[in-house]
């Protein structure tokens, strides 16, 4: 795998392989009864859909269930790392004096391999000089980081490496969306609009140029972004639910999550970025 990290990203090092895991996200996450799950949930406490070979009994029906916010989870490849790698394949029924330890490994892995998407998906935008080595080097002491003993993980300042690696991924971004082909009066580059940590709740842009864009930590929840053009635009932290991509060019944005779109609504004629996937039960026309 590190061979793949170090020269190409590899998309199934970033996707769910729930075969590999042992139902760690149907028994370590909590979840309360609302429009997203009908009951509640604590955390370390297996769901009662979860049958005895870790698959969901409803996994087909999970939105006619009430179980929406189940197929709007993603680990991120985090669920079988835990499973295969931390614990060497042996789950939680068979190490139950474990089981704590390996639930709460899991929210960590799954930082890690959020860190490791953003840069692979940097490195990719931002591949030369410098710039690509400290993006490769970050990305290998990440990875470095998810091979670690539980323990380890455990004891990991996530919070710090989140801080040292945000200045390489501004970087990227500020570069990628100049590459967004607008232009201003004295032919300068120019990136697109600068909506960071904005509320756009139900805002409209159906159809509208939004190449080069920055929705860093904006609100975007039932947004109608059908048709828009939202190439090299920056989404980290972007709050998605429900908002609407349908028809819309994703193509070459950054830092978007497979949670973040399995939230909103899109159909087979969005387009998007390398790594993810279209989500299931998104339309199909």
């Amino acid at each position: 795998m590190e061979t793949n990290l170090g020269n190409a990203y590899d998309s199934n090092t970033f996707q769910a392989d729930c075969a590999n895991c042992f139902g760690l996200c149907c028994v370590a996450l909590a979840f309360t009864a609302s429009s997203d799950f009908p009951v509640d949930k604590a955390a370390g406490v297996p769901c009662k859909n979860l049958e005895d070979d870790f698959r969901c009994g409803i996994h087909r029906n999970l939105r006619l269930s009430g179980y929406s916010g189940c197929t709007v989870f993603d680990c991120l490849g985090a669920g079988q790392k835990v499973s295969q790698q931390t614990f060497g394949g042996i789950s939680w029924k068979d190490r139950p004096q474990s089981a704590q330890q390996i639930f709460q490994v899991l929210p960590v892995m799954q930082q890690l391999h959020e860190m490791m998407l953003y840069l692979t998906q940097a490195i990719e935008r931002h591949g030369k000089g410098e710039m690509e080595t400290e993006l490769r080097e970050s990305r290998k002491a990440i990875y470095g980081l998810t091979l670690a003993s539980a323990e380890r993980l455990l004891a990991i300042d996530l919070h710090q490496y989140r801080v040292n690696i945000n200045e390489l991924l501004v970087q990227v971004s500020e570069e990628v969306r100049l590459e967004s082909g607008r232009f201003n009066k004295k032919m300068n580059r120019k990136k697109g609009p600068n909506y960071q940590g904005t509320d756009l709740m139900g805002a409209t842009f159906q159809g509208k140029a939004m190449k080069g864009s920055l929705f860093r930590g904006a609100y975007l929840i039932g947004a109608d972004m059908s048709r828009a053009d939202l190439g090299n635009s920056d989404f980290i932290g972007a709050d998605m639910r429900n908002a609407d991509l349908s028809g819309a060019d994703l193509s070459g944005s950054l830092y978007l999550t497979q949670m973040q779109l399995n939230s909103a609504k899109g159909n087979y004629s969005t387009k998007l970025p390398a790594l993810l996937s279209r989500p299931a039960h998104w339309c199909k026309k």
